[in-house]
């Protein structure tokens, strides 16, 4: 699907001819139906596995391969817009390259590109390293804007981490419009700093390592994907007992992003008692939405630069931890799940923390002060917990849709530890569920040393060293299996807990 064209040049002039039609596609894998560009194959000379160079834009847009005794010119029909600059960097370069692609009505239509080296042999280097990281960063990417850019305007753009001036220089000339204008502007005001002899040492490599931190982050929209409601209430099933008025909340939420294809504008606060499956929760949140997720202990926070990071004008300056979190997820969208909440107002005098999350949780873009960068919150779901609402401030709440969290009663708990708890134990040591019974009173025995104690957390280390016992009957006292009555029950567990 076309949407602008290019006009050749006339017959004999010297000036490069662009060839080729740009498509906007955000398809995560290329394929002979989803490729990443279309040669012209009208000469029928390009084969499954053709090796040549791209000439983009030295004379024509094409691609020049060997075929037999001749050396062969095919011109580029089509390209995914997110691949313009990466083509127009392996022909700047040079660099001799091996295609996969598809014979098709309409062209030899290209879905994989391996770098080799001279005669033909697979160069597996690090150069071909870096070609693959940027396909699949490129495949991973949004669509570019549909705006032609100037053309007085240089174009700028996983186990690879890029980190030398090189590879960043690279991948920013290769992502081109893929990366967001404004990290893109500023990835060259850094980089030139990090290039400059008028500067200092120490500012040329906070520079380096601001560009490191932010080239490695996969920059997404706010486009989210329909999500299935069933299999979000599947795991919404499988990680929580009862608890059916969370569980609505979240198939809301679900129900919501489908309808706009874009997060809610307020997070999750869950209230309630310590060991309630607060965490828990927000950790099935971030299954569902199929998101990274990381975590912000807000009661070990008491200085807000802990948060925004530190200016680099000091020699030790570092990012926060806001950024930090990103850079580990690497990618803009996640799950932020803030754990007590309710100790973010605790600061030590140089400022309130608190004040540091409203700026996250607005998605208006959150800026670190070693970055010196608006980084976009628009894809970032936050899930905050906390035992006391009383000790939260009004501000902070009204970012939040809340859910309290009752505890559980005697006979939720029950359930818990005997169809969730124990068998999750059991199943982690290797155990069967025959190996290792509790009998009713036994069970009761269990409920009974926990009757002063909020959430399963607790049940949950009763399962474990109910079947830590049971294994080691069965391994020493060579028994098939050990039934617990509430005598033994007692025993093993009754120390410290009557």
């Amino acid at each position: 699907m076309p949407v602008f064209d290019f006009n050749n040049t006339p017959e004999g002039s010297k000036d490069p001819v662009c060839t080729y039609k740009v498509f906007y596609s955000n398809v995560s894998e290329a394929s002979a139906e989803t490729p990443i560009l279309i040669l012209d194959n009208r000469a029928a000379a390009l084969k499954h596995h053709s090796s040549g160079m791209f000439t983009n834009p030295i004379r024509r847009t094409a691609f020049e391969f060997k075929d037999e005794d001749r050396t062969v010119s095919a011109d580029i029909l089509q390209i995914d817009a997110r691949f313009v600059s990466l083509l127009k960097w392996l022909g700047e370069n040079h660099i001799n390259v091996r295609l996969s692609g598809a014979v098709r009505e309409d062209g030899y239509a290209v879905y994989k590109i391996r770098e080799i080296a001279f005669g033909g042999g697979v160069k597996l280097s690090a150069e071909d390293g870096f070609l693959q990281f940027m396909i699949e960063r490129l495949l991973a990417s949004d669509a570019p804007s549909k705006e032609i850019p100037d053309e007085d305007e240089e174009e700028t753009g996983d186990s690879m981490k890029l980190t030398s001036i090189q590879s960043i220089t690279d991948f920013m000339n290769c992502a081109g419009r893929t990366l967001p204008d404004h990290i893109r502007l500023w990835a060259r005001r850094n980089l030139a700093v990090a290039r400059s002899h008028e500067v200092s040492a120490e500012e040329r490599r906070h520079a380096q390592r601001a560009l490191s931190i932010m080239m490695n982050i996969q920059w997404k929209g706010n486009y989210f994907e329909a999500i299935d409601p069933e299999e979000a209430r599947r795991i919404l099933d499988e990680e929580l007992y009862g608890m059916e008025r969370v569980k609505q909340r979240i198939i809301e939420t679900i129900i919501q992003i489908n309808r706009t294809h874009t997060l809610p504008a307020y997070g999750l606060l869950l209230i309630g008692p310590a060991g309630t499956g607060k965490s828990q929760i927000a950790y099935a949140v971030a299954r569902i939405l199929k998101l990274p997720w990381t975590t912000l202990d807000m009661s070990s926070i008491n200085d807000p630069e802990q948060l925004t990071g530190s200016s680099r004008i000091y020699a030790n300056a570092k990012p926060g931890i806001i950024m930090e979190a990103f850079s580990m997820a690497g990618e803009s969208n996640l799950v932020f799940i803030i754990n007590e909440l309710d100790k973010a107002a605790a600061g030590k005098g140089n400022g309130n923390p608190a004040d540091v999350l409203l700026t996250l949780l607005d998605n208006l873009g959150f800026t670190d002060n070693y970055i010196e960068c608006m980084i976009p919150t628009s894809g970032v779901y936050p899930i905050a917990t906390a035992n006391d609402k009383d000790q939260i401030s009004a501000p902070l709440m009204s970012r939040f849709a809340v859910i309290e969290i009752p505890d559980y009663t005697p006979e939720e708990k029950k359930v818990i530890f005997s169809k969730y708890a124990l068998p999750k134990v059991l199943k982690r040591i290797g155990m069967h569920e025959d190996e290792c019974v509790l009998t009713p009173d036994g069970l009761d025995a269990v409920i009974e040393l926990h009757r002063d104690t909020s959430g399963i957390r607790d049940l949950e280390q009763a399962a474990e060293h109910i079947a830590a016992n049971a294994l080691y009957q069965i391994e020493v006292n060579h028994v098939a299996s050990v039934s617990f009555d509430a005598e033994m029950v007692k025993e093993v567990l009754g120390t410290g807990q009557a």
